[in-house]
């Protein structure tokens, strides 16, 4: 019989299977590095996994919608100030509106909800109202709602938590936050202003935090009132009521066309059937084809957690290629028997493979399950507390399933590299001693290099691809491909680092000689024995690049969140009116405005608490008696000499305006003519951005000094203004607005734009004087440029400066002396606390946790290397060295392994997460945290080093076999 040596049938997998066979057997051998790898899986999916489940379980469904808007009703009919006829709503999103046309029209009249309603339905009404509660001497301003909560019909909208429904109109249910705000039991009596009621029983609201302090009360109770339809004509005085929704109860479903027919006399309609099956983009027509505008996650939110997670993974992929190294030395012998017995090198890489395949499996589906019980956890409490965070668990399968793919990939990577490295062993050094080195080749040096440059390209184009989009409209359309170049040059970058640092320590071992016996040896050491030095630098190296590219995110969000704040006045300023509107009169006229005496004021809050520093009374061009009815617009003048609409501001001279895209975006946000007090947009609603006053004003609003050009031109009639895009040639124009007519929304975006302009135009000779921060003011007016330009100039506002921002116990004092002034028409005043200040608090617990998780990186491989170098060990002190030796030899490695890794991290964390915040605009500017970083640099090689000194032993147990006599 003629001998074959064709394969035999079936021979590699039944190979395979004895590979399997063989792993299995090594994990129950050794638990603890197998549990160790399993673990060091396990946590990043599962962290990966509940995170992107959590993120999607913050977007309420339309199910969810339905449910806790309407309860069991098929819709809600609620007032809209349309300007026209022809907007109509998002299907889904009922204050959405979208519209070809933003003009207003004179003869359009939004028709009452009430007579918008099809026939055949019962009716429930929901109405908002204007409350305030007794807490001591002060009236707190708190959240109240008419409505008959308990009905069938508001399931699912409306929970009773505690005590019963209210059996009489003098019985109410509040929410369990304001039980928490004015220290009440359930049976005690609360006093509003809609009358003294006893809370008998907590009730949870689907749409607000039960936090929150609301009050519920039915329709009619007390002095709140009734709903009034259209045609009864005003709503008395005496109603608490601020609007109203209308929610319908029957069987037939509102539908698309029964919306329309409401948008089109200025009602929008949530309906439980269009949510729940929206109508196409041609059923909508040309005038709702606008899309949803849910608070989604930005795409840079997403790219930035998209980085974090990949450079977690790597770096577990790592700390498990450590372990499967030193599993696999511990298999050379058993290997290399195999081998000598005939076996393929794919069935000896097989067998290290197979381990993978094991404990990668056991590993992402015990994160996947870990992460989506603990999601459901947080989403179960938070829903359990009364939080709206959450509307409901959404685990999202595709993620899922991704991140476990991921986490798998990472462990095949991690055990391939070890597995590749015993298959190329000599079989008989293997057999003699089974620590024969395999010789460093120079194929991944070559590979790390190349990869390298593939990484700066990577870099470079998404950088381009940023820089070269000129119009933000291109930029925003280029953002997902940037975002995907930078991550993969971000990866690919710590790879090439990865597979560069064999060459990197053999460079440093050489330079060794002058070094101590302890660091000589372990520079050697490492560079002898590259298959255990390069995983262990590797796992460092990714740790530190998560924790410096996280310093790098979050120190350029908080400097962007500082320079964006938006201040309503100084630090520690609040301002206070001194004119508050009062409800429209039983025949529907509106009455002179209370005045406010600021002396009163003044004294009150001097009595209250010890932190005013001082006051000041701003004058301001005063709206007064002014008619708003839109039948009587156009046919009253904006001023008159017993009534003025007029609101001032400045106009921007021709071309200082900020460029803008058609979309509206700002072409250049470093543009200085985008950059400053009402920059890049102007606050046109405000009435009081112009302050009529003199050079002590400036001071105190713009919190600078007056220079002697302000004081000359405020002196000879000016005005100081706060940003230069305002002045030209010395000269600035004072525009008045008439409040009644608003301008006509932005084409592209329906932007709010400010009201139509007057013929009345005044040039005053204007200073420039830049504030400390961006306060919201034009400037501060002489009083007779402010006659020059008819201004109505009144006491508005009183300005107060505190010492510092008022605590909880100090606003509710403040609350308690204003509350007999204002009559309960103005709460608890805003005092401006100016940006976050405890950046660094945020920035040095992210250097904590990154030296936590570099040195738990550290401390793993560090182990894994003495583990592995036992026998060297061994022998060291077999031949007489000190016992003190093993541990500075334990040190010394740390401290090379830590300082290379962490060097090596930092770089490559801070250069892409550099380029990913100035590239997709997620701040205006990347921040590099030095002190931080240096600290990282420092204390965990540092740290590391002296840990590892610590808690190694410095004897060792000797027998004749391992020193081998």
């Amino acid at each position: 019989m003629a001998l074959t040596l064709a394969p035999a049938p079936g021979g590699r997998r039944q190979a395979f299977r004895v590979a399997v066979r063989m792993a299995r057997r090594d994990i129950r051998r050794h638990k603890g590095r197998s549990l160790l790898i399993i673990l060091l899986i396990m946590l990043p999916v599962a962290a990966m996994t509940g995170a992107v489940t959590l993120v999607q379980s913050t977007q309420e469904t339309a199910a969810e919608r339905v449910q806790y808007e309407l309860g069991t009703t098929q819709a809600r009919f609620r007032p809209m100030p349309m300007a026209n006829g022809v907007m109509v709503q998002h299907p889904v999103e009922e204050l959405q509106i979208t519209t070809s046309d933003w003009d207003r029209n004179p003869d359009f009249t939004p028709t009452d909800p009430q007579d918008a309603i099809p026939a055949g339905y019962d009716v429930l009404t929901e109405s908002t109202l204007d409350l305030t509660a007794e807490s001591g001497a002060a009236h707190v301003r708190v959240v109240g709602r008419a409505v008959d909560a308990t009905a069938p019909a508001f399931a699912g909208k409306y929970t009773l938590l505690d005590g019963r429904a209210p059996g009489t109109d003098a019985e109410m249910l509040v929410s369990r936050g304001l039980l928490e705000r004015f220290g009440l039991e359930l049976g005690e009596e609360l006093a509003t202003s809609a009358g003294t009621f006893v809370a008998v029983g907590t009730l949870r609201d689907a749409g607000y935090s039960d936090s929150n302090s609301i009050v519920y009360l039915k329709p009619g109770q007390g002095s709140v009132g009734a709903p009034a339809p259209a045609s009864t004509g005003p709503v008395p005085a005496a109603s608490a009521i601020k609007s109203t929704m209308y929610y319908l109860v029957g069987s037939e479903p509102v539908t698309w066309s029964q919306v329309l027919a409401a948008n089109a006399v200025g009602v929008t309609v949530l309906s439980r059937s269009v949510v729940l099956n929206p109508p196409s983009q041609e059923e909508r027509g040309p005038e709702g084809a606008g899309t949803s505008s849910s608070a989604s996650l930005p795409l840079t939110t997403y790219a930035a957690g998209a980085l974090l997670g990949a450079l977690a993974l790597l770096e577990v992929g790592l700390l498990a290629g450590a372990a499967f190294a030193v599993g696999a030395k511990g298999q050379v012998r058993e290997l290399a028997l195999l081998a000598a017995t005939g076996a393929e090198i794919p069935t000896i890489r097989s067998v290290v493979m197979a381990a993978g395949l094991w404990l990668g499996g056991l590993g992402v589906a015990a994160g996947a399950a870990v992460g989506l019980v603990a999601a459901a956890g947080v989403v179960m409490v938070a829903r359990l507390n009364g939080s709206v965070r959450f509307p409901g668990f959404h685990p999202d399968a595709l993620l899922t399933v991704l991140v476990m793919v991921m986490g798998y990939v990472a462990c095949l990577l991690a055990a391939l590299a070890p597995a590749r490295q015993v298959a190329r062993q000599a079989v008989l050094g293997a057999l003699k001693s089974g620590r024969a080195p395999a010789p460093a080749g120079k194929k991944s040096a070559v590979v790390g290099a190349v990869l390298l440059g593939v990484a700066a390209a990577s870099l470079a184009a998404g950088t381009w691809l940023a820089v070269s989009s000129e119009d933000p409209d291109v930029f925003s359309s280029r953002t997902p491909v940037i975002v995907w170049f930078l991550l993969g040059g971000a990866v690919l970058g710590v790879t090439s680092l990865v597979l560069l640092t064999g060459k990197m320590v053999a460079l440093l071992a050489k330079p060794a000689g002058g070094l101590p016996l302890a660091a000589r040896m372990a520079a050697r050491d490492s560079s002898r024995n590259r298959s255990r030095t390069v995983p262990a630098v590797a796992a460092v190296l990714a740790a530190a690049t998560l924790a410096s590219a996280g310093m790098v995110l979050a120190a350029s969000q908080q400097a962007n969140e500082q320079q964006n704040h938006n201040w309503s006045a100084l630090q520690n300023q609040a301002v206070l009116p001194l004119s508050v509107w009062q409800p429209l009169l039983a025949d529907g006229t509106m009455p002179d405005p209370l005045r406010i005496d600021p002396a009163a004021v003044v004294s009150a809050l001097d009595g209250a608490v010890d932190t005013v520093e001082w006051t000041g009374v701003l004058r301001t061009a005063a709206i007064r008696n002014c008619e708003m009815q839109p039948d009587l617009v156009d046919a009253s003048p904006a001023q008159t000499p017993t009534s003025s609409c007029l609101q001032y501001s400045l106009a921007t001279p021709e071309g200082n305006a900020c460029p803008v895209t058609a979309g509206g975006r700002v072409l250049d946000p470093e543009d200085w003519r985008c950059q400053g007090p009402m920059r890049p947009y102007e606050s046109q609603g405000r009435a009081d951005s112009i302050v009529v006053g003199t050079a002590d004003d400036i001071e105190r609003l713009f919190g600078t000094a007056p220079t002697g050009e302000a004081r000359d031109v405020l002196a000879a009639g000016g005005m100081v203004v706060t940003n230069p895009v305002f002045v030209r040639d010395g000269q600035a124009s004072l525009v008045a607005r008439d409040v009644r007519k608003p301008a006509r929304a932005d084409p592209a975006t329906g932007a709010f734009q400010g009201y139509e302009e007057t013929a009345r135009k005044t040039d005053v000779a204007a200073a420039v004087l830049e504030p400390a921060v961006n306060v919201p003011y034009y400037g501060v007016v002489s009083p007779e440029a402010a006659a020059a330009a008819g201004m109505r100039v009144d006491d508005s506002a009183l300005l107060v400066q505190f010492s510092a921002y008022p605590d909880a116990a100090q606003a509710d004092k403040i609350s308690e002396a204003l509350a007999s002034i204002y009559k309960d028409r103005y709460g608890t005043p805003y005092v401006e606390r100016g940006p976050a200040q405890d950046d660094s608090l945020i920035l040095w617990s992210i250097v904590g946790l990154g030296a936590l998780i570099t040195l738990s990186a550290a401390g793993i491989t560090t182990g894994l290397s003495m583990a592995d170098s036992r026998k060297d060990h061994v022998t060291l002190a077999g031949v007489g060295a000190a016992p003190r030796l093993r541990k500075a030899l334990a040190g010394s490695q740390a401290l090379m392994t830590a300082g290379l890794g962490t060097v090596l991290g930092s770089v490559a964390g801070i250069v892409p997460a550099v380029l990913l915040v100035t590239a997709t605009g997620m701040a205006r500017t990347a921040v590099v945290p030095w002190l931080q970083l240096v600290a990282l640099l420092i204390a965990v090689p540092l740290t590391g080093a002296a840990l590892a000194w610590l808690f190694t032993r410095a004897r060792l147990p000797v027998s004749r076999r391992e020193v081998g006599t």
